[in-house]
Parts: structure tokens; sequence; C-alpha cells
């Protein structure tokens, strides 16, 4: 018949985990001599002072090898998004819906123009330029960081160059009305150069994919639509702190059942617009409606 184990008792263990913590017979801590104790943590800490100077070398390494202008692969990027504003998303596509007879819903759209039109003031634009003269319709060029900071020059584009989409002499953005603007921003890419490299500059085309009969037509700004080649390349926010992207903007002029599904591309030779896998490459397809 086995022998039944002892029931040790609660003032038992306490004794045990003591003679654990400290052992007067062995002179011993936790199990390790003091001796043992100073061996060990000596170890551990020469064992993370080398693996952390392993690290430290491997960031530094790596941060020398990088250029802080600009990232080392873009192979991923071929050609530029493209965005419109007001954003206006639901669950899948752009929809610019309002109703006109609705102050709070054409304020909604004619706000988000006014708060994207912010940074682009022409006071703030040339403030921030006026020791750089840019010359239009040629590449913005810098082999040298000559401007103040290490930094390149960037060409201001003024809020006041989209004319009467510009807010400022109608500030519903002719959201109150059928006659609504949107704008049309190219995304940015470092060291772009669109045509490659022709003196051709991009420019915005729309046309109409559905309800053909419920636009009447649309006019562009700047004129004819373009992104003038001054504001290219662009070189990275660090090298153009100051850099503001250049703009189009549309007024369309909506009649009938006032609603409409619009593609707006920019056209250059270098620029992609039919990428299955990026709807925004290159192009942005939005549905724009005026209700009463």
């Amino acid at each position: 018949m086995a022998t039944l184990k002892e029931k040790r008792t609660c003032g038992q263990r306490c004794e045990d985990f003591g003679r654990f913590v400290w052992n007067p017979d062995h002179g011993t801590f936790m199990g390790r001599t003091p001796v043992r104790w100073v061996y060990i943590s000596l170890y551990y800490v020469a064992f993370y002072v080398v693996m952390t100077a392993l690290f430290a070398l491997a960031i530094y390494v790596l941060m020398y090898t990088l250029d802080p202008y600009a990232p080392d692969y873009q192979d991923r990027l071929p050609s530029p998004g493209v965005m419109v504003w007001p954003d206006v998303y639901n669950e899948e596509d752009l929809e610019l819906v309002y109703n006109t007879s609705e102050k709070r819903s054409w304020t909604r759209m004619s706000r988000c123009l006014k708060d994207f039109l912010g940074p682009y003031n022409d006071t703030l634009q040339e403030h921030c330029h006026t020791m750089h003269k840019c010359t239009p319709g040629h590449y913005n060029l810098q082999a040298s960081f000559d401007a103040p900071g290490h930094t390149k020059w960037s060409c201001p584009f003024l809020q006041s160059m989209l004319g009467e989409c510009s807010g400022l002499d109608d500030p519903s953005f002719g959201y109150n009305g059928t006659n609504p603007c949107v704008i049309i921003k190219m995304n940015r890419i470092i060291n772009f150069l669109p045509n490659n490299g022709t003196d051709t500059p991009p420019y915005v085309n729309c046309t109409t994919l559905e309800g053909h009969e419920n636009v009447a037509g649309m006019t562009f700004f700047p004129i004819n639509g373009t992104f003038d080649l001054s504001y290219f390349p662009y070189y990275g926010k660090k090298a153009q702190p100051s850099y503001m992207n250049p703009l189009v903007a549309v007024k369309f002029h909506l009649v009938g059942q006032r609603s409409a599904k619009i593609q707006c591309r920019v056209v250059a030779r270098n620029i992609a617009y039919q990428n299955f896998y990026d709807p925004y490459e290159g192009k942005v397809v939005f549905k724009i409606e005026a209700t009463s």
C-alpha cells in the first residue's frame, strides 16, 4: 500500500520558501551564491550591451545609406493619382449631390472647397515665394539646394488663378444654383516630369459618361485646364516644404434633370488612365447632381 504524502501546513510552506530565498546552510540567495549572481548579472549586462550596439549600428548604416530627400524605390508609382474636391464619398462611388433650395446641403459643398483652398490664399502664397521667380511653361529644374534652410524653391499657386471657381467672388462656388465647381488635383510623385520632358503641359479633359443632355457646358480654370510645367518636378516634402499642388477647376453648367456622371482625366503622354486595379490612376470618375 502506497504511503500517503504528508500534507504540509501553510507555515511549513512559508518556511520552505524562506529557505529558498535565503539558505544559511549553503549561503545561497534564490538558489545561487552572491558570487554566481554577480557572474550571471555581468553576463546579461554584456549580452544586452552587445545586442544594443549591434542594433544601433544596423540603424546607423541604414539611415546613412538612405536619401532623406527622396525614397529609394518608386517603381509602384508610374503615374499620379487624381482626386476631386469636394471629396464626398458614399460606400462605393464619389457623388456630389446637393439641394439648391436647402442651404445646409449646398453649404457643406462650398465649405469643403473653402477649407481646401485655405493654404492657396494669394497673400499667403506670395509671402512664401517672394524670393523666387518661376518661368511659366518651363520645368522648375534645380540641381542644388539654394533656398533657405537647405531646401529648393517652389512656384506659388494662387487661389485667384481658379477664376470663377476660386470662391473669391462667389463664396458658394456655384452650389447655390446649377453651376457648381469642382477642383481637380494631381497627386505628387517625386521627380516626375509629365509628358516625358516635352514642352506640352498636362491638362484636364472632362467627359460626360452618363447624362450628356444634362450638361450644357464646362469651363476650365486656369485657361484650358492646364497644369503649368513650372510646378514640376516635385522634389519631396523635405526639399520643398512650401510646395503646393497645382490645381484645375471645372465649372459645370447643368440643365434638364441636372444629373450626370463625369470622368476627368489628366492628359499627358506618360500618365496612364486605364489601370483596372487603380481606378484613380490618371483619372477620377464622379457623379454630380443638383436637386431642388
